[in-house]
């Protein structure tokens, strides 16, 4: 897959962050989920508000350290 550099101010990078759902999460991620509940505000705005809604409570679950490790899931789930 080919890849660019793209300059944004570093304020913008800090409220970029505020929107991962988990810190490992890429900028790539993030900027395609933001693509993606945009054009879903405009075709479908309450499924948008869920996805929305849905990212802030995993935000505030995540913390408060509510949360299982992938190691965790997989064993829990037997693989």
């Amino acid at each position: 897959m080919d890849a660019t550099t793209i300059k944004i101010h570093e304020d913008t990078k800090h409220r970029l962050d505020q929107f991962r759902e988990y810190k490992n999460e890429s900028y790539d991620e993030l900027i395609k989920k933001m693509i993606y509940i945009t054009k879903k505000v405009k075709k479908q705005p309450e499924l948008s508000k869920e996805a929305v809604t849905a990212i802030e409570q995993a935000r505030k679950r995540m913390k408060e350290g509510n949360f299982i490790t992938e190691e965790e899931a997989k064993k829990r789930l037997g693989f």
